[in-house]
């Protein structure tokens, strides 16, 4: 059978008087109430009681053998366990004198017999109430005081690791990006004095050729949330170039909403590393150059006719050779991109020459994988460097080949566009101020996890297609800074198993 619901009395009240009537009565009242009743004829058994387990209230008599209730209150009051308990004194004693002495001890209240029974009820509701209202309040203080002691010792602890750190630690308004505080290593990093830095933002102090785009990213940081590792060209005072890793995390300052940045200084270790991969790429280009000489000449049978056996392994050895070269050749277009050391050579050049000469480029290609290349050109004249951007064209359309089946269609389309967003202007302004270029394929489509970080270095959708389509992962790291050093953007959207589009930003030359 299911339990009854247990029934919780209303309070503990704890009742002294030295006349058993009153006792009763006030029992039997209280207990058809719903309270919970402890009834004494002693104040030293009260006292003791009330010591032993505090009760929510006590309705205390005044005329008692040995202890007269003032000084049971008096007894009460001076004790920490029972200090806070509320007494209401009942008493047949109706001098003015009587009660004032009452509420002088520590009563609450004060009430004269005889009695009403409606008037003894409301009076106790009413100081219960009034008491639990002081214990939540007492309560939530303590929380207070303890909350605004632990973000006490959590500032202590934060300024300590903030001062201290080898790590330069910046913070700054979301508002408007501008820097409240600094630690001694950012100064050392930057070169500037507090002073200099305090009130400023990036871009006034002039710390790197992105600081508008930080200084976005900060005061997107309430809906974007942490980011971490974003790689930065950070300038000094005195025009000494850096690079670095910047993480932000938002945080709130006195109500403020503030983003807190932790740089991460890798010039040395960008040094190092570009130095051992041009180091690495230009010692492996020798050798390969000769492997490939030695295998062309073994496929021309100048040395002799192989067999079937012997064509199928040359084949596998070119194959892989040249997808050697090709990586080490993009390693090291990479790196001279990186290091500056490759310059666009920009001319004016038509728009739909461009897209032609791409298509045409690959259309071998797609003859092989059985894959059809639909243009759709504009006529407009662009301040580029032809060579760069049909590299950018002629990888977006080998990778949308590759990842093609056969007798999809793969369509690359250019439209003029007065903003940089990927909707098509249906009536094209006079003067429009970008080129939109987009390839679109019908292939398996990039996971929504994978569209942020393919452009980056060695990043592939599937591991295996290094293997399988012959790519270096390197392609569209290669594109992004084309397109960068162009003052363009690319980007792409995917649906899992209809396809992707990229797009090819460009600004056109001003009128």
């Amino acid at each position: 059978m299911p339990k009854e619901p247990l029934n919780f009395p209303k309070a503990d009240i704890l009742v002294i008087d030295d006349t058993p009537e009153n006792l009763n009565l006030l029992s039997a009242m209280l207990t058809e109430q719903g309270y919970k009743v402890r009834s004494v004829t002693k104040g030293s058994t009260g006292l003791r009681g009330a010591n032993a387990v505090p009760p929510d209230l006590i309705l205390l008599d005044v005329n008692m053998p040995e202890m007269n209730g003032y000084e049971v209150c008096e007894h009460l009051k001076a004790s920490d366990r029972t200090r806070e308990i509320p007494v209401i004194f009942i008493s047949a004693l109706g001098d003015v004198l009587d009660k004032v002495k009452a509420f002088a001890v520590g009563g609450v209240d004060y009430i004269t017999k005889p009695f009403q029974l409606e008037e003894v009820l409301a009076r106790i509701e009413n100081h219960l109430t009034i008491w639990k209202l002081q214990q939540q309040l007492q309560a939530q203080n303590e929380r207070l005081q303890q909350e605004i002691r632990d973000r006490a010792k959590a500032e202590e602890k934060f300024a300590k690791v903030f001062r201290s750190s080898p790590n330069p630690i910046a913070i700054a308004t979301v508002s408007d990006a501008r820097f409240i505080d600094v630690n001694p290593s950012f100064l050392k990093m930057s070169g500037y004095s507090l002073d200099e830095v305090i009130g400023n933002t990036a871009t006034e102090l002039n710390l790197g050729k992105n600081t508008v785009a930080i200084a976005q990213t900060i005061q997107l940081l309430p809906e974007t949330g942490s980011l971490y590792n974003l790689e930065f060209e950070f300038s000094t005072k005195y025009a000494e170039l850096k690079t670095v890793l910047i993480s932000l995390e938002l945080i709130d300052l006195a109500g403020v909403p503030c983003a807190l940045l932790i740089a991460n200084d890798i010039t040395e270790r960008k040094r190092l590393e570009n130095e051992f991969i041009s180091l690495v790429s230009h010692e492996l280009r020798t050798p390969l150059t000769s492997t490939m000489g030695a295998l062309d000449l073994l496929g021309s049978e100048q040395l002799g006719t192989l067999n079937e056996q012997g064509q199928k392994v040359l084949s596998i050895a070119t194959t892989n050779t040249e997808r050697l070269i090709r990586l080490v050749n993009d390693i090291l277009d990479l790196e001279r991109m990186k290091s500056g050391k490759i310059f666009t050579r920009k001319m004016k050049y038509n728009a739909a020459d461009l897209i032609t000469t791409a298509t045409e480029a690959m259309q071998a290609m797609a003859d092989q994988f059985q894959v059809k290349l639909i243009i759709n050109p504009v006529e407009v004249e662009l301040w580029a460097d032809p060579d760069r951007l049909l590299q950018t064209l002629t990888n977006l359309l080998s990778n949308a080949i590759k990842f093609s089946e056969p007798g999809d269609t793969v369509y690359i389309s250019a439209t003029l566009s007065e903003s940089q967003g990927v909707e098509p202007q249906e009536n094209a302004p006079l003067l429009p101020k970008y080129l939109l270029i987009t390839i679109q394929d019908q292939g398996r489509g990039i996971p929504e996890d994978k569209l942020q970080i393919i452009f980056e270095r060695f990043q592939q959708v599937d591991a295996s297609d290094s293997r399988n389509k012959g790519g270096t992962g390197l392609g569209l790291a290669i594109c992004r800074d084309i397109i960068q050093q162009h003052d363009g953007k690319i980007w792409v959207q995917s649906t899992l198993g209809e396809g992707s589009t990229f797009y090819v930003l460009l600004p056109l030359p001003v009128q």
